[in-house]
């Protein structure tokens, strides 16, 4: 990525005696967990395997995707540097997660997090608190792919990545075209017409296929 990326999100964390880390789940949580490296599109974990852990993204960007009955890809959320991801209800994975770029990722057992869970009622506040934003999120999702138009969509997408990345004028997308349109019910070519139209219309420029610059956001709030 170019000056403009995304800065890596730092977990803090310190040495535990047998030589594992104590990995910050959310402010004031902090866990006996591990990091690992995750490779572009490389597997973070399966649909349907153990949910033996919770992730937090260390660096880099992931996606949990679903696959549909017809076999088409369904990308659920991406998870950026800081989002904590894999909290299951279930003993299962429900979806499967995959780095989108190269990345960092903090690993906590989930056995763990119960147990603080169970004797620290601010550990159970906290994960609470993660579950609801992803609830949050998911519902934000749910209304962008039943109400709004492709333009409206692929608008509210870059605008709220700008947001969580913090980049309010110039976006380096990490994920792919295709990853976008997955992640918004279209098609690869719906999504780069729509691109193209919002440069027309002077919305935003493209410095690269991957780095956007947001010249108005009000174009993208309510294009015509």
């Amino acid at each position: 990525m170019n000056a403009h990326a995304m800065q890596p999100f730092t977990v803090r964390a310190t040495p535990c005696a047998d030589g594992a880390n104590l990995v910050e789940i959310s402010p004031g949580l902090r866990l006996q967990g591990f990091v690992m490296t995750f490779e572009e599109n490389e597997e973070v974990f399966g649909e349907e395997e153990p949910a033996d852990f919770v992730y937090k993204v260390v660096s880099g960007v992931c996606r949990t995707t679903r696959l549909l009955r017809d076999g088409r890809r369904q990308v659920s959320a991406f998870q950026l540097p800081g989002d904590v991801f894999g909290l299951e209800r279930g003993v299962t994975h429900r979806r499967s997660a995959e780095a989108v770029s190269p990345c960092d990722v903090a690993l906590v057992r989930s056995s763990v997090l119960r147990r603080a869970m169970d004797r620290d009622a601010l550990a159970a506040n906290q994960v609470w608190a993660l579950t609801a934003a992803e609830l949050e999120r998911t519902e934000e999702h749910l209304l962008l792919l039943g109400r709004k138009t492709a333009a409206e969509r692929v608008g509210s997408f870059l605008l709220s990545l700008s947001q969580r990345c913090g980049s309010f004028r110039t976006l380096d997308l990490p994920m792919s075209r295709s990853d976008i349109a997955d992640h918004l019910g279209l098609t690869i070519e719906t999504v780069s017409r729509t691109m193209s139209l919002f440069v027309r219309q002077g919305a935003i420029g493209l410095e690269s296929a991957r780095c956007v610059v947001l010249k108005h956001r009000d174009a993208l709030t309510d294009p015509s």
